[in-house]
């Protein structure tokens, strides 16, 4: 069945029509209801249009549809654990273990097997079981997680092949396509609720660090994470993940993760395993209406190149300063989060066409994603002798470590990773996060800088440094 969006909605409001049509009393068949200067609406011809509704589309779709529950033991302290007077009297008491169930939805996408779900559904699970559609309960792996996406990818192993919803990447959704959101909202099991595009490409939401997100006013409620929004056509548009809600339930703003950047997670897990992003290298700001205005645009449009990475992808392509990014693939782009989402939604190797404007004209320039250059877990050390940071784990940073872990990709120097117990460092109060710019009034970029210059001064007094601490800097001299 491939229902098309025009048909359904001429066909429901031929329906409405009718009615109208009858309660008048007046007309023909042949009669059309459009008025002036608008499409004709004809009338249904037949009992199967009046009666035209969304089940071919869920009878095709709602098998791909799984439930997902995760299991996992936590340990709960007593209120009074460390509290000298109650431990007198009735000594120490073991912390009670208790089980904390979860249920959400998930997506089959591999006949084999392979789901995709949300990350949050999964996270610390001890135990994940799936439920099919016709109730086969079945263990589940995990292959992939990924925070920053919210995505999980998990694989059930069946004899015969599974049904599986398709991926619609044509990036032909519009707002005001009608949608279908399948899951399984507060374990009252599988439920299809419909509703419109609300939007498409929200930035703006901060749910993820890829925030590029369809927002629907479908129901969607606790226990539809992880599961479809589906296109008329019966294609999986994306995965539903979160809501805006006062209340804890449905209020008509849901929204859900792209199929572009699902099949790329996907890929990854049922490829070697290792997710990686390519990047532009390239640092990107929003044009805003004074910028539109001193680049003579009519309106604010595009994300302006603020910076470039040295021989990234950016800059053997040509791109420059001041350029203005207009689109990614024809894809528009108003932001750097929509850039980031074309490129990061791409393979290694990938060429994409970037549109820019510069000096009042367009140009197209090619683009080749590569991955960012360094190591994505970063080289990391605990230094140690007679100085302040002793006991502080630090790791350089590079474009793939700030990548993985969500820092800005220019970002250079080291970065403080973890301090330990009754060390210098702990006593001086450095957290983990520092970043450490300068020491000794020298510039530090690197693992061998910082060693050599702690080597250097090994047992000084006074120790000048300057780190930068969520976005401030501060400079001080640190006695010994």
């Amino acid at each position: 069945m491939n229902w098309k969006l025009p048909a359904v909605c001429g066909a429901l409001i031929a329906g409405l029509a009718l009615a109208a049509f009858a309660a008048n009393g007046a007309g023909t068949q042949d009669e059309t209801l459009a008025g002036a200067g608008t499409p004709e609406r004809a009338l249904p011809q037949s009992r199967a249009e009046v009666q035209l509704s969304f089940a071919p589309i869920v009878r095709e779709a709602a098998p791909a549809v799984v439930n997902v529950y995760s299991r996992r033991v936590v340990a709960q302290r007593s209120p009074f654990a460390g509290d000298p007077f109650f431990e007198r009297f009735f000594g120490q008491q073991a912390p009670r273990q208790r089980e904390v169930n979860s249920l959400g939805s998930g997506v089959i996408v591999d006949p084999s097997g392979v789901i995709v779900t949300n990350n949050h559904v999964v996270a610390n699970a001890q135990e994940l079981r799936v439920v099919l559609y016709d109730r086969r309960e079945l263990e589940a792996e995990v292959l992939l997680t990924d925070e920053r996406t919210d995505l999980a990818v998990l694989r059930v192993r069946t004899p015969d092949p599974l049904p599986v919803l398709p991926f619609d990447l044509s990036g032909a959704a519009e707002v005001g396509d009608l949608v279908l959101a399948i899951g399984n909202p507060f374990g009252v099991g599988q439920t299809v609720t419909s509703g419109i595009i609300s939007a498409l490409a929200r930035t703006d939401v901060g749910i993820t660090d890829y925030a590029f997100f369809i927002q629907t006013d479908a129901a969607i409620n606790p226990g539809n994470s992880g599961g479809a929004l589906v296109t008329m056509t019966g294609e999986l548009l994306g995965i539903n993940t979160a809501i805006f809600s006062r209340s804890g339930g449905s209020q008509g703003i849901g929204f859900a993760i792209p199929a572009e950047m699902v099949r790329s997670v996907v890929a990854a897990a049922t490829g070697d395993g290792e997710l990686v992003r390519p990047w532009l290298g390239a640092r990107l700001q929003p044009v805003t209406s004074d910028i539109a205005q001193s680049m003579g645009f009519d309106r604010p449009r595009g994300a302006l190149v603020a910076d470039i990475y040295p021989q990234g992808p950016a800059d053997r392509a040509g791109l420059r300063r001041g350029d203005v990014i207009l689109s990614v693939d024809g894809a528009e782009t108003n932001n750097e989060a929509a850039v980031r989402f074309r490129f990061a939604t791409r393979s290694v190797g990938d060429e994409a066409r970037v549109l820019v404007m510069r000096n009042g004209d367009e140009r197209t320039l090619t683009v080749t994603a590569d991955a960012p250059p360094g190591d994505r877990e970063g080289e990391r050390t605990v230094l140690a002798g007679r100085n302040p940071l002793q006991g502080a784990e630090v790791v350089e940073l590079s474009p793939a470590f700030n990548e993985a872990n969500g820092l800005d990709p220019f970002l250079e120097g080291l970065i403080v990773t973890a301090v330990q117990r009754r060390s210098a460092a702990d006593f001086f109060g450095f957290q983990p996060g520092d970043r450490v710019l300068e020491l000794n009034g020298r510039t530090i970029n690197s693992l061998r800088q910082i060693e050599r210059e702690l080597a250097r001064n090994d047992d000084a007094r006074e120790w000048p440094i300057e780190i930068e601490r969520r976005g401030e800097r501060f400079r001080r001299t640190l006695r010994l």
